[in-house]
């Protein structure tokens, strides 16, 4: 029969991941989280297939941690909701600095990525509202978005610029609209309303 394990697997993945936004992943070992719960590793391979299996845990512990924060600022009617989703990326980035690394900035050549539009589907839906245009043009739009805001995001977890919020806004606001009405020029995006101030 083996030991009881002194610790839950809850425990262990919370550990993990206060470990890694810490340290980053580099410091998620056997030995470094054992230490962090004041063990040895064996009640971590007695709730563990081994430490492949809790980085795995510890990526779904972040991305439910991202999830909470684009959830707060889109709910906080601080911004439009789509603009807020920018915001919540860039505070993640801003505020956790390594756990943003560990989901937007690891190396991902061994993965196989595939395209999920259900993720970013509520996000799909605000734009082709906005914009009176289909899902395929709604998706491009996004990643062009997207491709901006992961630059802001990534230059503040990088300490390479130190930017204030209200600036971070405004910046949103003149890519949402300037990418829109270059959109509007290329007619993809017929019928769509002209630009309004805070759309972004």
């Amino acid at each position: 029969m083996p030991p009881r394990a002194k610790f839950s697997r809850e425990e262990v993945i919370q550990g993990a991941l206060d470990l890694v936004r810490r340290e980053g992943m580099e410091g998620l070992t056997a030995r470094g989280l054992a230490a962090a719960l004041g063990s040895s590793p064996r009640p971590i391979f007695t709730l563990f297939e081994g430490m492949e299996e809790v980085c795995r845990e510890v990526i779904r512990a972040a991305q439910k941690l991202y999830q909470g924060y684009l959830d707060r600022e889109m709910g906080s009617g601080a911004y439009p909701p789509y603009k807020a989703s920018g915001m919540g990326y860039i505070r993640f980035a801003q505020e956790e600095k390594k756990l943003f690394k560990l989901l937007f900035m690891r190396d991902r050549s061994a993965e196989v990525i595939e395209e999920n539009r259900e993720e970013i589907r509520p996000l799909l839906e605000l734009i082709q509202d906005k914009l009176g245009v289909d899902e395929d043009q709604a998706f491009l739009f996004h990643l062009e978005m997207w491709i901006y805001v992961h630059g802001i995001a990534t230059m503040l977890a990088t300490h390479y610029l130190a930017l204030e919020p209200g600036f971070i806004s405004q910046v949103l606001t003149d890519a949402f609209e300037g990418l829109r009405m270059r959109w509007l020029q290329r007619g993809k995006a017929p019928g769509a309303a002209a630009p309004e101030k805070e759309e972004g």
